[in-house]
Order: structure tokens, then sequence, then C-alpha cells
């Protein structure tokens, strides 16, 4: 992109009016009820475009990486089993390019940049304030999927995500949740619910979502994964990362595991 897009050049404001209180209070009212929010034909169709181009451009620069994990993202518990619901591990497997890598006149930037679309998505979640991450590797992120790799189940550490669909493979690369399996700010992780989801007794919910959308997502205590990619399409998902304290990065040995650097 030769220059910076303002909202309008971005965002379909005419399905999406994000400076209309009556909308933004409905969205909120959804996210809330359903723990998600799904707002199809998000981005303009040629911002879409730009940035699926920009994401092709840059896979050849993207840090892919294997690794197993609890679906809780913690260390192994020795007071518990390895097959217990704290230790039992599943994997995940992706490549992954970082703010610094994203074009400065990049429409992911416009927006993320942008104080409206900050405003709106601070209102929605409930949050006075939105900043970026301090560090130059985790605000923006673009993540891929080839054929045969997974996001394993998970909770989320953060309270929402925020994510942008940039192109969907015709086979597998699905989102599927259940909500509300556990109450971290409780202390309670219900191992057993953990448990009967990854022996197949409980049956998830399937987020549809096509390219263009955005979602916001409430994680911390839905548990939620994305399915093996069936096809030789890659997935392309953007991620916009803010918080709600300035100056926060993240540490040095984190920055290691999910960027390589």
């Amino acid at each position: 992109m030769s220059e910076k897009q303002s909202l309008a050049d971005i965002v379909d404001l005419d399905r999406h009016p994000l400076g209309d209180p009556d909308y933004v209070q409905r969205c909120a009212d959804q996210l809330n009820a359903a723990g998600v929010l799904v707002l199809d034909g998000f981005m303009d169709h040629d911002a879409i475009s730009a940035i699926r181009d920009e994401a092709i451009a840059k896979q050849d620069q993207a840090y892919f990486c294997a690794q197993t994990h609890s679906v809780y993202l913690t260390p192994e518990d020795p007071t518990f089993d390895a097959d217990h619901a704290a230790n039992r591990q599943v994997m995940s497997s992706k490549g992954c390019i970082c703010d610094d890598v994203i074009d400065t006149h990049s429409p992911l930037r416009g927006l993320y940049d942008d104080t409206g679309f900050r405003s709106f998505v601070g209102e929605v979640v409930g949050q006075d304030a939105l900043h970026p991450y301090a560090d130059p590797l985790s605000s923006i992120n673009i993540h891929y999927a080839k054929h045969g790799q997974e996001l394993g189940w998970h909770f989320d550490n953060s309270s929402f995500a925020i994510t942008l669909l940039i192109q969907k493979p015709p086979a597998g690369s699905d989102f599927e949740y259940l909500r509300d399996l556990r109450d971290a700010d409780a202390g309670e992780m219900n191992y057993a619910g953990v448990s009967a989801l990854l022996d197949g007794e409980t049956q998830p919910q399937v987020l549809s979502m096509e390219p263009g959308a955005l979602v916001l997502f409430r994680g911390r205590n839905s548990i939620h994964r994305v399915t093996p990619n069936q096809s030789d399409v890659t997935r392309m998902l953007a991620v916009l990362a803010y918080n709600s304290e300035p100056g926060v990065e993240l540490s040095v040995n984190a920055r290691m595991a999910f960027y390589g650097g």
C-alpha cells in the first residue's frame, strides 16, 4: 500500500457503523450473551484483498513451529498423573509473522491504529482504554496453517481475542469451542469437563466465518481449537492484540516460544 488509509477505506462502515452507539451496544450485548461476536463482511473487499496479498508475499518470513502443550498452557503438574486433564498434551503447529514485518501502510496497521476502531473494541469488550504492546512483535500477527497444521485445545490467558480471517481452506481448519468450561478467576479448572471433551464424550460448537469477518472471542474460560487443515490452501488469520495498560510486553522467553526471536 502506497499511503495510509482511513477507516472508511478499510471497514464496510455502512454495514458496520462503528461510531453508532446503538450498533456498539448490540455488538456488546451479543458478545456478552454468546461469548463470541462474528462481524461478517467487516472488511472492505479491496482491503481484505490487499491484506491477503501481503500475507502471501510475506509467508516465507514466517516462523513455523510445532509444539505440545496442556489445554491450560501450564507446565506439567507433578501432583497429577500424565493422563490427567491438567497434564494431557495436545499439538499446535503453525507459522507466524509479527508486527515488525507488517507494512507501515498495510490496512491491518491502519485498522489496528485507528482510534475509532480501538474505541469500538474497548466499548464492546468493556475496557476503558486499549494499548498496543510495547515490544516490536506482539501487536499484529498473521498466523498460517498449512496442510495438516492445527491449533490444539486450549484456554486463553487474556480475557478476549480479536481475529480477522484472511483466507479459508476448503476443508478442515474449523474453529471449535465449548463455552464457559472453567472459571479461571474462581480457580475452578473443571478437569472432569475437560477430560470429557478430550475423550470425545462432549461435542463442541463450530463457529462459522468467512474471509473478511472480524471475530471477538472470550477465550479465557471457553476452551477452543482449530482443527487440522485438510487442504493445500493455507489458512491465514490476523490477530490484533491490545492491553488494558500501557507499556506491556511479552517476556523474552514467551517471544522465543511464540515467534522464535
